[in-house]
């Protein structure tokens, strides 16, 4: 288990938070290294491993078009998956990874190239809010590097919001203690 997933358990622990998780590229190391984490099964509400691009759009919401038009391997479209799987498994947060991990290219992306989403609820510490926030990265490394890289980048993605969240959450408290200045 990875430090950024024991941080994301206790963070949505301490938060009363729960996770879902959207994989392609990454074929469950998402779900199997939060899942690692004892105590997972208080924030974990499951996932969605949507390898074949339809099922992007059946199980996920992933807007047809989009794919035909993009493919699986864009902005978008993880976006859209983080929020599909958040919707679909009823959590607060959703997370996303879609991509090339190799060897071949794919959609026209080169090897390495990487989406990772998060949408979380709104009103949350950063601002992001709904619709949710996507990096795009550039991955060096053979297949097996590049999916444990992608798994390492969106827990670190969702760690960042869910520190934003945190943070703010002592500033409303401190606030109340302050008597609301």
């Amino acid at each position: 288990m990875s430090s950024e997933a024991t941080e994301v358990v206790r963070l949505l622990t301490v938060n009363g938070g729960t996770l879902a998780v959207a994989e392609s590229l990454t074929g469950g190391l998402v779900a199997a290294e939060i899942t690692s984490v004892p105590g997972a099964s208080k924030v974990f509400r499951g996932s969605v491993t949507a390898y074949a691009t339809e099922l992007k759009q059946e199980l996920l919401g992933v807007d047809a078009t989009l794919l035909a038009e993009r493919g699986a391997v864009d902005p978008q479209v993880a976006a859209r998956m983080a929020a599909g799987v958040r919707e679909a498994l009823g959590a607060d947060w959703g997370i996303a990874t879609t991509g090339v991990a190799g060897p071949d290219p794919q959609d026209g992306q080169a090897v390495g190239t990487v989406f990772v989403a998060v949408d979380g609820p709104s009103g949350t510490g950063t601002g992001s809010a709904r619709g949710g926030k996507v990096e795009h990265l550039r991955l060096n490394g053979d297949r097996a590097e590049i999916r444990m890289e992608s798994v390492r980048s969106v827990l670190a993605l969702l760690l960042t919001e869910l520190a934003g969240e945190q943070t703010g959450n002592e500033r409303a408290q401190d606030t109340e203690r302050n008597g609301g200045f």
